[in-house]
């Protein structure tokens, strides 16, 4: 059983379009049928250019994403230099802790002899 492709149905919108072109274009005389094969036409003129403007768009991607791919490898890698660590005061986490143990004390002393 193979199976059968459903064409996608033209979005409200294009066929909304469609129908306004076609009546706009429409001639004296002009039966009802005519204009809404004149509608249908012009809906798949839409489809068909919809279509190609994505398949543009899906290559002009493409390029840009090799031109981009291309500048990466041609650039040389330059890794930023680390920052070097100095310790200009490494007393002062030593002092801070034998100040808090200090300030412990003196609260313990404190709140026991009181």
């Amino acid at each position: 059983m193979p199976k059968s492709k459903k064409k996608p149905q033209p979005s409200p919108q294009t066929q909304e379009d469609a129908r306004a072109m076609a009546k706009a274009t429409q001639r004296p005389g002009q039966t009802k049928e005519q204009t809404k094969l004149i509608a249908q036409g012009i809906e798949k003129g839409i489809e068909q250019y919809k279509k190609q403007q994505k398949a543009k768009a899906r290559e002009q991607d493409k390029q840009r994403k090799k031109q981009q791919r291309q500048q990466a490898a041609t650039q040389p890698e330059t890794t930023p230099p680390e920052p070097e660590v100095r310790h200009r005061l490494p007393w002062l986490p030593w002092t801070l802790l034998l100040l808090t143990w200090i300030g412990f004390g003196v609260f313990a002393v404190w709140r026991g002899g009181g």
